[in-house]
């Protein structure tokens, strides 16, 4: 995806709490990789052993407030993007976590007043800082992304992005 094409993100929703850390995004035990799909394999593995065998490309994470606490481990998005999660909703990021998301392209949005269910289908415009569930109808807005942020997860993430140089920009 070119930094100029537009991000939409639709997809369905898998709900966790608070507070998931990321051992339990990926537990210690699968660290011996940085092999995203093997990563992916054993993603939520913490929380929900079968996750990683339910989850669909395209499918959304939302959770509740500190998601990715924990360790600065990069695996933990690394994991999230390699089973094909389009984006992780959440209440707010733990900081390192944030970082590293948005360093792999991982689209992360912070959204407090969102509500859905495990199963419930979703659309998100980053652009327009709208989220809608689908299933039920209801609507929150969030603060879009800057437009530097914008182009480094259009571009699949930061090395992506730096290696399309500045290209007049």
């Amino acid at each position: 995806m070119s930094s100029k094409q537009k991000l939409n993100i639709k997809g369905r929703a898998f709900k966790f709490s608070d507070s998931v850390d990321t051992d339990q995004i990926i537990p210690a035990r699968f660290l011996d990789t940085s092999d995203p799909k093997i990563l992916a394999s054993h993603c939520m593995a913490g929380v929900d052993d079968e996750f990683a065998s339910k989850v669909k490309p395209g499918d959304i994470i939302v959770a509740g407030k500190n998601f990715g606490c924990g360790s600065s481990r990069e695996h933990a998005p690394l994991s999230i993007k390699g089973c094909g999660i389009s984006a992780v909703v959440a209440e707010s990021f733990a900081r390192i976590f944030f970082r590293n998301a948005i360093n792999i392209g991982l689209p992360i949005i912070e959204c407090s007043d969102f509500n859905t269910n495990t199963g419930d289908e979703i659309s998100i415009d980053p652009e327009k800082g709208h989220i809608e569930n689908i299933t039920t109808g209801d609507v929150a807005s969030f603060c879009e992304f800057p437009e530097f942020l914008s182009k480094i997860i259009a571009a699949g993430g930061l090395m992506e992005k730096a290696k399309e140089g500045n290209s007049g920009e």
